[in-house]
């Protein structure tokens, strides 16, 4: 005969097998299953906001690694004192954009300066851009030639592994929208053409889908839905807590946050995606 404990330690292991499987029908449109381009920039606020957007970049890193997911850094501009002004990651692996597309965004840091004198509190922000890899045998993107402008320079930062030295970093313009893609992951110019124009293809597609997601949404006028690039998620060190402010899930252990326990954080979104209730007023 069962006992209590093992009657309560089953019933937890089915209840989890079934959130498992609601969480994965989540992942269910074509992009969710493609490797995944990220994109931090850092906000208004120097030095504070580069600091912030490092951090950034480290949490995702280390998100990626612990989850077995393949880096690749195609872009990353130092900071003028200190962090990084904006960077740009590709990464690979099953369902990558699936897990990661909820991060598009402002993301917000409060905290006691560790480059104030005087040990004030400082709110940093940075922007989070996520979006689908499209390989060339995968979705076909349709881009007029006569639209791009391409500009080469030297590589720059951490990201350039023969700095001012060959001018082999790309950067293509798609004029009619403004978008831009740089890389300067490799040597050859040819080849950071090729990942420029890849990216540039991906963000078109990304373009595309929230056009489609805005016509749905007109459709749908009852739900509520994420405005790109609002606030979603603030990162406060000093009272020991980070929220999303759209699921409303929150934890108190912001060290482990920043050095990338988020899976809860991006099935939280996830969840609250499909059955959007609005958004949650932050804490502070």
């Amino acid at each position: 005969m069962a006992t209590e404990v093992e009657v309560d330690a089953q019933h937890a292991k089915t209840l989890q097998l079934l959130e498992d499987a609601e969480f994965r029908s989540t992942l269910n449109q074509k992009e969710d299953e493609m490797n995944a381009v990220m994109t931090i920039n850092a906000g208004a606020g120097g030095t504070e906001a580069c600091d912030w957007a490092s951090m950034l970049l480290r949490m995702y890193r280390m998100w990626a690694e612990k989850a077995g997911y393949k880096l690749e850094t195609l872009f990353e501009q130092d900071g003028d004192a200190a962090g990084i002004k904006s960077a740009s990651l590709e990464i690979r692996g099953d369902y990558a954009y699936g897990w990661l597309k909820g991060e598009n965004g402002v993301h917000r840091l409060v905290r006691v300066s560790p480059f104030n004198a005087q040990g004030k509190r400082q709110t940093s922000f940075a922007s989070v851009f996520v979006y689908p890899l499209i390989e060339n045998d995968e979705i076909e993107v349709v881009v007029n030639t006569d639209d791009l402008r391409w500009d080469v320079f030297r590589a720059s930062g951490a990201g350039g592994q023969h700095v001012n030295r060959t001018e082999s970093a790309v950067r293509v313009t798609h004029i009619p929208t403004g978008i831009v893609a740089e890389c300067q992951v490799d040597r050859s110019q040819h080849r950071n053409r090729e990942i420029a124009m890849n990216l540039l293809k991906s963000r078109l597609y990304e373009l595309e889908l929230r056009k489609r997601q805005a016509e749905k949404e007109k459709i749908e006028a009852g739900k509520s839905k994420i405005e790109w690039g609002s606030q979603i998620r603030s990162y406060v060190l000093d009272d020991r807590w980070v929220k999303d402010l759209r699921s409303g899930y929150k934890v108190h252990n912001p060290d482990a946050v920043l050095d990338g326990d988020l899976d809860e954080f991006f099935k939280a979104y996830l969840m609250w995606e499909r059955n959007p209730t609005g958004g949650v007023e932050d804490d502070e």
